[in-house]
Order: C-alpha cells, then sequence, then structure tokens
C-alpha cells in the first residue's frame, strides 16, 4: 500500500496531503474533517475533487493545513486532493480539469501602499 502525498495553495494557506486506500476518512490537523470544517459548503469544497473523479469514499487522507483562513484552507486542500488523484491515476484529469480544479487560483490580496488608508482607499479630500 503505497501514500501518495501531493501540496496544495490558495492565497497564503498551504495544505499537505498524504492519500493512501482506505474507507473514505479525512483527517485534517488531527481532527476529523467535518469538525474542522464545520459548515457544509466547506465540506463540499474538500470532497469535491473525489466526487468529480467517482473515487469518493475509496481513499484516506491525512491534511495538514496551514496559513490563510477557513476557506482558503478547504480550496488549498481540494486542490492537494485532485493533484493526488491525477498522480494515481492521468486518466481523471480531463474530467477534474473541466470542472477548474486542476487550475491554482492565483489571486492574492494586494498590499497595502503607503500614503493610503487600505490598497487603493485613499483618505477624502476636502477644500475647506
Amino acid at each position: 500500500m503505497s501514500v501518495t502525498n501531493t501540496s496544495g495553495r490558495r492565497k497564503t494557506a498551504v495544505a499537505r496531503i498524504y492519500l493512501k486506500e482506505g474507507n473514505g476518512a479525512i483527517t485534517v490537523n488531527g481532527k476529523d474533517h467535518k469538525e474542522y470544517f464545520p459548515t457544509l459548503p466547506l465540506q463540499y469544497i474538500v470532497n469535491q475533487s473525489f466526487e468529480v473523479a467517482e473515487l469518493a469514499g475509496q481513499y484516506d487522507v491525512t491534511v495538514n493545513v496551514a496559513g490563510g483562513g477557513i476557506t482558503g484552507q478547504a480550496q488549498a486542500v481540494r486542490l492537494a486532493i485532485a493533484k493526488a488523484i491525477v498522480e494515481l491515476d492521468a486518466e481523471k484529469k480531463p474530467a477534474l480539469r473541466a470542472k477548474g480544479l486542476m487550475t491554482r487560483d492565483m489571486r492574492m490580496v494586494e498590499r497595502k501602499k503607503p500614503g493610503r488608508k487600505k490598497a487603493r482607499k485613499k483618505f477624502q479630500f476636502s477644500k475647506r
């Protein structure tokens, strides 16, 4: 029984996963994924790669995720799982790519500029 490990990133979240054959248990930072990601949309995001590849319940996943917020972490886990599935079976890649699960979302928060309130927001100007 071999273990496949990959990583996924989204914003500042980084997820490292270890995928092996099993009964579908997903452990995130030592907790069950339903406890770590409490809302149904986040749980759906985590399981989306398995559902698209029609492999739900066939693999156990151990995840170490750090950085960012909870949504970015869920999306990083989704990308890592999709990459691991492709590593095991390359024929699943077209289906995953069609749903946009193989593409790393490059969008990041824009940095704050000097002399401004935020990245683009300016201070209010008054002639008086």
